[in-house]
């Protein structure tokens, strides 16, 4: 086997800290020839889906596709802006503001690149990047505050693949959660109490991404880790137990998922005197089609139609200064656990040069 090598590489070349940003990725264009080869990416991972690989490769190829990808072409369209994907414009804003933000602390020693972990930035392209500028150290950040298998396992899977390929392995932190960084929360408390100021106060809806239960059942901590932050949220926010409600959403196929399910809370609420609902996403870092259409749009609609007679959306945190002030914590955290004194970096300086003039 052939190692990938660094590309312009130099052992005078002084090392610097990476910070890889990696979301779920998105499809090139609102359109059904854009979003097969996304979709079957996506769901081909055995981290998305759980099921017999034969089997669930005949039921993607001969049933998902053919008929999903129209589907979801019609759905992205209703969110595509002018800058593109809505998640894709706001993590390139993540990312130029998170680089602004670390600038100030560490100059130009750290580097912060982004990357989706299906389709465009690859991973493979992102770390090549990365490794080409001298990044010896990197702090990998998947955009998901809640750790879950299909995510943020995938993450490290990516990751590791890529780099089981290279002949150079940087030394590696991994950031599995945050969902109970005080930094985030405190930008959730404040994008909560913002909306209520601006519009008023009814019931706070957290509806979190949902996963099959059979997750929950092997041992996946997300279930627990998304209770976790609905419940700090709601005593940051002084709520009581009925004033907030948190459920899941974007359930797929026919085995039963995590529950409460976002859709039929919404459609019960009027029937059960909730006429007024404050929708927030807490386990989405940017928004997107999971937000945009499927909550302010299908879920919006299920609620109006059952009754209901206040519908508000509070948006994610995006790139929102304290959510961006919470990611550098989280990083700066990891970042401080490689803090090495001056004379260590001259020695190593020095070997460096000595090595490359042999």
């Amino acid at each position: 086997m052939k190692f990938k090598s660094v590309q312009g590489f130099s052992h005078g070349q002084s090392d610097k800290i990476g910070v890889l940003m990696i979301n779920l990725g998105t499809p090139d264009a609102p359109t059904s020839r854009a979003l097969r080869p996304y979709l079957k990416e996506f769901l081909s991972d055995p981290r998305v889906v759980e099921i017999p690989r034969i089997l669930w490769m005949l039921i993607l190829h001969l049933i998902i596709l053919p008929f999903r990808a129209p589907k979801s072409a019609k759905a992205y369209a209703s969110v595509w802006t002018d800058q593109g994907s809505p998640l894709m414009s706001i993590s390139l804003k993540q990312r130029d503001e998170l680089r602004e933000r670390l600038r100030q602390t560490y100059g130009d020693d750290v580097i912060v690149e982004l990357a989706m972990r299906y389709n465009k930035p690859s991973v493979k392209d992102t770390i090549e990047a990365l490794q080409t500028q001298g990044v010896r150290k990197l702090v990998v950040l998947p955009m998901y505050p809640q750790y879950a298998a299909s995510t943020v396992a995938s993450t490290f899977d990516a990751v590791s693949a890529e780099l089981q390929q290279r002949r150079w392995i940087p030394d590696l932190r991994f950031i599995s959660h945050y969902h109970r960084n005080e930094h985030y929360l405190n930008a959730l408390v404040n994008s909560v109490r913002e909306h209520w100021d601006a519009n008023g106060q009814r019931h706070l809806l957290m509806s979190f991404h949902g996963v099959p239960k059979r997750s929950l059942e092997l041992g996946d901590p997300y279930h627990c880790e998304c209770l976790a932050t609905g419940r700090l949220l709601a005593e940051r926010l002084g709520l009581t137990r009925e004033q907030y409600t948190v459920t899941f959403q974007s359930r797929f196929g026919k085995a039963e998922w995590l529950k409460p399910y976002t859709d039929a809370t919404l459609k019960a609420m009027p029937d059960n005197g909730v006429t007024g609902v404050d929708v927030i996403c807490p386990g989405f870092a940017a928004d997107c089609l999971e937000t945009l259409e499927e909550i302010c749009e299908e879920n919006k609609a299920y609620f109006l139609e059952a009754g209901g007679e206040e519908f508000h959306y509070i948006p994610a945190l995006n790139d929102r200064d304290d959510h961006i002030t919470a990611l550098a914590n989280v990083v700066t955290e990891e970042i401080g656990l490689w803090k090495v004194d001056s004379s260590e970096i001259t020695q190593r300086e020095t070997l460096a040069r000595q090595c490359g003039s042999n």
